[in-house]
């Protein structure tokens, strides 16, 4: 049953509403005036406000826009005998959704209240189904099943929504961009632009003018006007990438920014407001940047409200398989090739490896073989040798497509190459080209001792 909030200070009309409304059978609850009308929308929820609109001291528009602010989906309709053109513009401006002329007929106030109510109904379906597109449109865009990208996945979910400040902390490759971008298109904001930027790749200067704009003749080469990123991300969404390799006179700059949602262009006087969200990310630790004085406390403070680590891909090796298939396939696309399948001796390699590269070194490699194999398989000869742990010259021309038997070759080779250096793993790591912890994680699994 719908309810419905009458709000008249004429006893006589607000009877009569009441009367045919509940009588048409809905709920109804009445307010002598605009003040109990919105100390009753405080506490509890309506289908639908019919508001009379000449009140004394809250007034009918003051009910409509209290209404907007805290239920835009909430539909309200006017109801008054002092009606004109000014009035009933304003009242549609403010959000209402129709306007009916005192006296009232029965049809009319039946017929506009059904109406107003199948819309809210109409816009609340459109709502729920926005957000499943979009939960599912989240699960599909960050690949992996694990339960560290799960609890990443999570926390997308919760912060998406949320207009605060996003800190994506992970080492580099670990897909800190596009989280951010998923951040944004599962956001408010979806539909404004997400700009994106790498505050380590351009000179101070040039990074307050990219961020905040200039003006014509500030410095050397400004012969226009430019707006900057913060203004072109305006009702959208602005990603700053490694935010640890800015500047001390930046990070002031846009610390000020933050805090005032105001931007001066470099050379200007000034101030142009902006509607910027921020995401930050960075592969460094910001807190012992800020010990050493090299980052602003009061800017991290700023930025960490909501923080997300990213799991490198060594503690996420279940979605290995995962996103090698994804790389595969859009790869074989790119490149128009057949490829349909990766053997399991490469796998075994993969899951193996600790890929100091993260996601960004497993597609690099994917690519590779994609532009290598001759076959419709991707398999070890296509691989590189960092991945695979034995040099080039181990390995060139034995056959591997017996899995066992690439694992002896590995084994033997890593055990030659220890005695060869007298089992200093640091320098048969070197030799090998692989790191110590991936050396350590193959020892144990060869089960190697000196003795052999």
């Amino acid at each position: 049953m719908s309810r419905i909030l009458v709000v008249d200070d004429h006893d006589n009309s607000r009877f009569t509403l009441c009367t045919i409304l509940k009588r048409a059978g809905y709920s109804v609850v009445e307010a002598d005036n605009g003040s109990k009308a919105i100390k009753i929308l405080e506490k509890e929820y309506f289908d639908l406000i019919i508001t009379d609109l000449k009140m004394e001291k809250v007034d009918g528009f003051d009910v409509i826009d209290f209404v907007k602010n805290i239920s835009p989906t909430t539909e309200v309709i006017v109801i008054t005998a002092y009606a004109t053109i000014e009035t009933a513009v304003k009242a549609i401006k403010l959000g209402a959704y129709d306007y009916i002329s005192k006296p009232m007929r029965r049809e009319e106030i039946i017929h506009t209240v059904q109406k107003a109510l199948e819309k809210s109904r109409l816009v609340e379906e459109i709502n729920i189904l926005k957000k499943q597109v979009r939960e599912e449109s989240l699960r599909n865009s960050i690949i992996g099943k694990s339960t560290p990208m799960m609890q990443v996945l999570k926390l997308v979910k919760e912060v998406s929504s949320l207009d605060v400040p996003v800190l994506i902390l992970g080492e580099s490759g670990t897909g800190k961009e596009l989280i951010a971008r998923a951040i944004h298109k599962h956001s408010n904001r979806s539909e404004k632009s997400f700009i994106a930027i790498n505050c380590g790749a351009l000179p101070e200067n040039l990074l307050e003018s990219e961020l905040f704009g200039h003006v014509k003749g500030s410095f050397t080469g400004a012969f226009e006007n430019k707006q900057g990123l913060f203004k072109e991300a305006d009702g959208g969404t602005l990603f700053l990438d490694e935010i640890g390799e800015m500047s001390l006179a930046a990070q002031a700059k846009l610390l000020r920014t933050l805090e005032s949602n105001e931007i001066r262009p470099v050379g200007g006087n000034q101030t142009i407001k902006v509607n910027t969200r921020i995401v930050c990310a960075t592969n460094c630790d910001l807190k012992r940047k800020a010990e050493e004085k090299k980052f602003r406390s009061d800017l991290l403070f700023r930025i960490n409200i909501f923080p997300i680590t990213l799991p490198p891909l060594r503690e996420r090796v279940t979605d290995i398989r995962l996103l090698a298939n994804y790389f595969l396939v859009k790869y074989a696309k790119k490149f128009s090739k057949n490829i349909g399948y990766i053997t399991e001796s490469v796998y075994t390699q993969f899951e193996n490896y600790d890929w100091p590269g993260n996601v960004r070194e497993l597609e690099n490699i994917l690519e590779r073989a994609a532009i290598l194999t001759k076959s419709d398989t991707i398999d070890i000869k296509d691989i590189s040798a960092d991945i695979t742990g034995v040099e080039n010259s181990n390995i060139e021309h034995v056959e591997f497509h017996n899995p066992t038997s690439l694992l002896n070759l590995e084994r033997n080779a890593i055990r030659q190459k220890l005695q060869e250096n007298d089992w200093n793993k640091t320098e048969t790591a070197k030799a090998l080209g692989i790191s110590t912890t991936t050396l350590w994680r193959k020892i144990n699994k060869y089960k190697l001792t000196p003795d052999e």
